[in-house]
């Protein structure tokens, strides 16, 4: 059955390339841009109204600042490049990746509390110093660490396709086989002498490769806040009416996590549809590696370019 899914995607890769060379990402990214100033425009009529204590207020503003975080989320940056590429490049399970993407866009709005709280009260920093701040600072390190993430993919890529390559030479020469007796009452990981682990299994090293990632990805997309979080933030703390605001900057980030993590499903299912329709083929076997060296290259150029911008 796997190879009639060549078809459904060869025909989605064929429209999101008619899409991208159209200009379709372009347009999309325009309308996404004046949908944002439209709810930029109601947030600062709903801030006004919670001021004012009016019924409604806090829910209104709620509402509008979910729905500002998911049209800004379709524009430039949020980590959808890293989500997607990430997804589609490495093997990670599905509520993995809808967790990183969740957790990455609440840590946009950790980093936003922290940034304007911690430079308004303890470095009494003004708007200015504190968008200065997010744009010379925060987010270079977020480029470079994305950066480093696209070098990973790129390095893991290289490697499979060195040791397949030293399986195939090493196959090729072994000729001889041998037979051999040996004891199969033991556990596998576990000493026969002492009956103590002495080290972690290879899935547990797997597992802890994971975790260290999934951290890199996280605080990757983290270290740069939202502006319009800190827009919120700023305003409702001069206006008196901080927990209002903070409960905002979240409001965005689950907006802007509803676009990442849908990234990262079509991500998943690409690469799922990917592998399965090429399994039966001699090109299984060196597809995932490629797939992953494709995806490491496109976030570290597209990383990189935004990091030279930005310093």
């Amino acid at each position: 059955m796997s190879r009639y899914l060549i078809v459904p995607v060869a025909i989605a890769c064929g429209l999101l390339l008619w899409f991208w060379g159209s200009g379709g990402f372009d347009h999309l990214a325009a309308w996404a841009a004046g949908e944002q100033r439209d709810f930029q425009n109601q947030i600062a009529r709903a801030l006004r109204a919670a001021r004012a204590e009016q019924p409604e207020a806090i829910a209104t503003l709620l509402t509008v600042c979910f729905a500002y975080g998911f049209f800004h989320a379709i524009g430039p940056g949020h980590g959808k490049v890293l989500i997607g590429g990430y997804g589609l490049g490495r093997r990670v399970a599905f509520w993995r990746l809808s967790a990183i993407s969740v957790l990455s866009s609440l840590g946009q709005a950790v980093t936003a509390v922290a940034l304007v709280y911690a430079g308004a009260l303890v470095f009494e920093m003004s708007r200015e110093s504190l968008v200065d701040t997010t744009e010379q600072v925060m987010a270079p390190f977020s480029y470079g660490a994305i950066a480093a993430i696209g070098l990973w993919l790129i390095f893991r890529a290289l490697r499979s396709f060195v040791r397949r390559h030293k399986g195939q030479a090493a196959h090729s020469h072994d000729h001889h086989h041998h037979v051999h007796d040996h004891d199969h009452d033991h556990e596998h990981g576990v000493c026969s002498d002492c009956g103590h682990r002495h080290g972690p299994t290879a899935e547990e090293v797997a597992q802890v490769g994971n975790l260290r990632e999934a951290l890199v990805l996280i605080a990757g997309i983290a270290a740069r806040p939202c502006t319009g979080a800190l827009f919120v933030l700023i305003l409702t703390w001069q206006m008196g009416i901080a927990m209002v605001g903070i409960a905002g900057a979240f409001a965005m980030a689950l907006g802007t996590a509803m676009v990442t993590t849908l990234v990262g499903w079509t991500s998943f299912g690409l690469r799922g549809g990917l592998l399965a329709s090429a399994s039966a083929t001699r090109f299984a076997s060196v597809l995932a590696p490629t797939i992953e060296l494709v995806a490491g290259l496109i976030i570290a150029v597209i990383a990189s370019g935004l990091l030279l911008r930005a310093l």
